[in-house]
């Protein structure tokens, strides 16, 4: 059963315009994320499809982001498929809805990065 959804849309060139980049990575993603990130040729494009998930993510959880963006991680399954993993508060806010799934989808454009997110409810 769905709980919620959440999409969110990001222009790619406000994350080229950042001035601490690496203050910005610490502050939104993990360690894994910063990871994978960096391994991309356009890492504005990573960017920004990371941090619409996060978002998308956030609204489909029912809440906005009422906690760490560290909170939520997003890592790619074998085939390069995005999936979700909560944590910490985000977690507890998915266990307190009987959600037990997530499911994410992430694309980009020249110019923007748009996530959908899907919330799965037990029952």
């Amino acid at each position: 059963m769905i709980h919620n959804v959440g999409v969110d849309i990001v222009e790619i060139n406000r994350i080229r315009k950042i001035n601490n980049l690496d203050k910005f990575l610490q502050r939104f993603f993990t360690q894994s994320e910063i990871n994978y990130i960096l391994s991309k040729k356009n890492i504005y494009e990573s960017i920004a499809g990371y941090f619409a998930a996060k978002e998308a993510v956030s609204k489909a959880l029912g809440t906005g982001v009422i906690f760490r963006f560290t909170d939520i991680q997003i890592e790619k399954d074998t085939y390069g498929c995005p999936y979700v993993l909560l944590n910490n508060k985000a977690l507890e806010i998915a266990k307190m809805n009987s959600i037990n799934r997530i499911f994410i989808s992430i694309s980009h454009s020249e110019n923007y990065a748009t996530a959908f997110a899907i919330a799965e409810k037990e029952g």
